[in-house]
């Protein structure tokens, strides 16, 4: 089972990653693309302003080009159950194929606290229609498919209420924030961004710079893939 502290994809995944980072710098400003690394730490302001402005498209986009919800490490939990087990504020009990039963989940989205996994959506902090048009549209199937599982970064993936991740859909940060919490939700947005190597449209970069003025400027630290 994979743990909070170590969600990890199998090596052989990594390594099909590891091909892709070649794309590091085609998407980037030149400040990301003159660090050379994968790695990445600026305050959040700084980090808005080097995420790269393109135009978005849509075009192709079918939700099933990202394969969901896959079983990364063989021990019969889903991507969905591991997201779930790891972000419990009160542990469920783990059955027979990773049934859960028992437990609560808080949706920081929200403010509530769901004791029913039939309450709880997993979201993509960066949709995925928002992550095909800011670049995943030119990436590989395995890519989309490790974007779409990541457990290596909690901010890809987090549990909320059903009912507000529908309504978010797939829009992206100018069009829609939660009732609570924004700038978490702003620099795991950011973060998202920053770690897959996707671009901005330019109503997403004003709202996230208006947002970020009244949130503290806190670090981005994050690694890229």
């Amino acid at each position: 089972m994979i743990t909070t502290q170590a969600r990890r994809l199998p090596a052989a995944a990594l390594l099909r990653m590891a091909s892709m980072i070649i794309l590091i710098g085609v998407l980037l400003t030149p400040a990301l693309r003159a660090s050379a690394v994968t790695s990445y730490s600026e305050p959040l302001q700084t980090a808005i302003g080097d995420l790269s402005v393109a135009t978005e498209h849509r075009d192709g986009y079918e939700r099933d080009k990202f394969n969901l919800w896959i079983d990364a490490d063989d021990d019969g939990c889903d991507t969905r159950d591991e997201v779930l087990i790891s972000e419990a504020e009160d542990a469920p009990d783990v059955g027979s194929g990773c049934s859960l039963s028992g437990g609560r989940w808080y949706s920081y989205y929200d403010g509530v606290s769901q004791t029913s996994t039939s309450d709880i959506d997993i979201d993509h902090v960066v949709p995925l229609a928002e992550a095909w048009d800011s670049g995943a549209g030119d990436w590989t199937a395995d890519r989309r498919e490790a974007y779409a599982n990541d457990l290596d970064d909690y901010r890809t993936l987090v549990g909320v209420t059903d009912s507000v991740n529908q309504s978010k859909s797939d829009q992206d940060l100018a069009e829609w924030l939660p009732d609570q919490q924004q700038c978490r939700y702003l620099r795991e947005y950011v973060a998202v961004k920053i770690r897959w190597t996707l671009a901005v449209d330019s109503a997403e970069k004003s709202a996230m710079e208006d947002l970020a003025a009244g949130c503290t400027n806190s670090t981005i630290s994050v690694e890229i893939v």
